[in-house]
């Protein structure tokens, strides 16, 4: 299908905010049902992985599920050689609907459970092998979705990178944030998925050069896309040129 511009901002804004409500919402409940750390890793990987399932399936067709301004970026530059990708215009759109709805969503998943709707989190993530977590965490992440598209199996999408998501929740050393969004989401929340916002910005430093490094893995493994013939139209939805992403 093709959507409308301000239908595919749309996407982004409400699909990432639902993504930070079942990562944030079910962190609340895990703590709340146990108080083994384990048992609660394993609610709260489970949860998303399921919710990041679902909403690549519904919302992949409208936006391309992106959810992730990292993949948004990706998407564009590895899409300029090929004429194919989001425009200019798409990723200005993108990455504001994301943080907006990353935001939305940790003030959401609060509320349903009583919490302060803003409370700066006080959770501490600030080291150098999280960092190191990130960077793999992210160039995973987009070496599994670009080279997919590659490999002309995006259709696999939504399984494979829920199920990459809910591995690296736990051969990560930082529990795979892997979203900048995200990562500005969760620092609303003082609960057991939040960032402490003086953690924020050296993690989105770390997801971005993780991008770096998968966008370059992909050239090395699958080599760089064909340019788009002189004349043909390029398909312009996304969900036709890069496969989505996650949390």
């Amino acid at each position: 299908m093709s959507a409308s511009p301000a239908r595919r901002a749309l996407a982004e804004g409400v699909g990432t905010a639902a993504l930070v409500t079942v990562v944030v919402g079910s962190g609340i409940q895990a703590t709340e049902l146990s108080r083994d750390v384990g048992v609660q890793l394993l609610a709260n990987s489970l949860a998303t992985v399921f919710g990041l399932g679902v909403l690549i399936v519904l919302l992949g067709p409208v936006s391309g599920a992106h959810f992730n301004p990292v993949v948004t970026l990706a998407a564009w530059v590895s899409g300029r050689a090929s004429g194919e990708g989001p425009t200019g215009r798409d990723v200005v759109a993108y990455v504001p609907a994301q943080i907006v709805g990353a935001v939305g969503g940790a003030v959401l998943a609060d509320a349903m459970f009583a919490e302060p709707l803003v409370k700066w989190s006080t959770y501490d993530r600030f080291a150098g092998h999280l960092w190191l977590g990130e960077i793999v965490a992210t160039a995973g992440l987009v070496l599994l979705i670009f080279g997919l598209t590659r490999a002309g199996r995006a259709q696999s999408a939504p399984v494979a990178v829920a199920s990459y998501i809910g591995a690296a929740y736990w051969f990560t050393s930082s529990t795979s944030f892997a979203n900048p969004a995200v990562t500005v989401g969760r620092a609303f929340t003082d609960t057991f998925a939040g960032i402490a916002p003086a953690s924020v910005a050296p993690f989105v430093v770390a997801q971005l050069a993780g991008a770096v490094v998968g966008l370059g893995l992909v050239v090395a493994m699958f080599g760089r896309p064909a340019p788009a013939e002189t004349g043909v139209p390029a398909p312009h939805g996304v969900a036709e040129s890069v496969a989505p992403a996650a949390p």
